[in-house]
């Protein structure tokens, strides 16, 4: 018999599979299903751009806290930027890192090209914000 403050290790963890809706971005619709690369991507893209903690169907790890960027001098969005988009995709657990930043600004808006790193391979990636 085990004592209940212990903990039993005798259960396996299992990796649950890639596959979700396939989205249609430019015609908003969903076709079909992905997997793989082409789901991470998809996750990505819907990460950066849902804003963090004003959607209650996800939770308060889901998401990027762009809106606090607005009006903020570049000097100061850019590394603020590097540091919320990281914080944002290292939350799935497919994603590795994030390196490789890259930042351009014109007029109002900073972009940031970036490679994710996956569990199953790199993607280059670009983020757009309003300053």
């Amino acid at each position: 018999m085990t004592p209940k403050n212990e903990i039993q290790e005798d259960f396996m963890i299992e990796e649950q599979a890639n596959k979700t809706y396939k989205l249609n971005i430019e015609n908003n619709t969903i076709e079909g299903i992905c997997d793989g690369l082409e789901s991470i991507k998809q996750t990505i893209y819907c990460i950066l751009n849902t804003e963090r903690f004003e959607c209650l169907i996800y939770s308060w790890d889901y998401g990027i806290e762009t809106k606090q960027l607005i009006g903020e001098h570049s000097t100061y969005v850019i590394p603020e930027l590097e540091r919320l988009i990281k914080e944002a995709l290292k939350q799935d657990d497919r994603i590795e890192d994030v390196t490789e930043f890259e930042f351009t600004k014109e007029r109002n808006v900073v972009t940031a090209k970036f490679i994710v790193i996956t569990n199953i391979g790199n993607i280059k990636v670009e983020k757009e914000v309003n300053i």
